[in-house]
């Protein structure tokens, strides 16, 4: 006898309930960069999923959870590649260098989610807010340790504090959505080696002069 098909049309099942969180945040970075957050019903977010309401609250409590896991999901993936290079036993400048370019990296790879949370961060829960800039503060903290060290061992510049260095940096970084263009004629890449050296260069300690 052929079991009868008890599934509710848009409800995910089997394998495809693996993909459903993805989805609903593919979808909703769309629709928030095409309406903007608070324009943006839930409805409209399962509909354009082809999931249930039922099926969202099961992986996100309300619409201010899908903003917050569209750049948490970014921040987890920078902090390993973080911490992967940082505590590698390469040279201090080479660790250094490589979380530079790679954060530059990420950054445009998930550019739109960026620029979307970036733009609707301040709509977030009281709590929301805290909890983000927690985690960006922990990554944040981590990367100062590399300035931190090679302060401390006479590589790099003592006269600029690290938390401005740290600072100027990351303000640059959270600038590239602005100016940079896909159709550009620099890679991902490219572009974070270039943020790199400028930040290197920015902590050569002074009259140190490369040949």
């Amino acid at each position: 006898m052929t079991r009868a098909n008890t599934r509710k049309p848009g409800e995910a099942t089997g394998d495809d309930q693996a993909a459903v969180p993805r989805r609903l945040l593919e979808h909703a970075t769309k629709l928030f960069a095409k309406k903007g957050f608070d324009r943006t019903s839930v409805q409209e977010i399962v509909e354009a999923a082809g999931v249930t309401k039922g099926a969202m609250y099961h992986y996100f409590g309300s619409k201010d959870d899908l903003l917050y896991e569209i750049y948490a999901r970014v921040l987890r993936e920078q902090t390993r590649q973080l911490e992967s290079v940082a505590s590698s036993d390469a040279p201090l400048r080479e660790r250094l260098a490589a979380a530079a370019s790679d954060v530059v990296v990420s950054s445009i790879d998930n550019l739109d989610d960026n620029t979307i949370f970036l733009q609707s961060m301040h709509q977030l829960s009281p709590d929301k807010q805290k909890a983000v800039r927690a985690e960006r503060r922990k990554y944040h903290e981590r990367f100062r340790g590399l300035i931190e060290e090679g302060q401390a061992s006479g590589e790099f510049r003592t006269d600029k504090p690290a938390d401005v260095v740290v600072d100027f940096f990351f303000g640059s970084v959270h600038h590239l959505g602005s100016w940079y263009r896909r159709s550009g004629s620099l890679t991902a890449r490219q572009i974070g080696d270039h943020y790199a050296d400028l930040l290197l260069d920015a902590l050569r300690p002074p009259g140190q002069f490369t040949g």
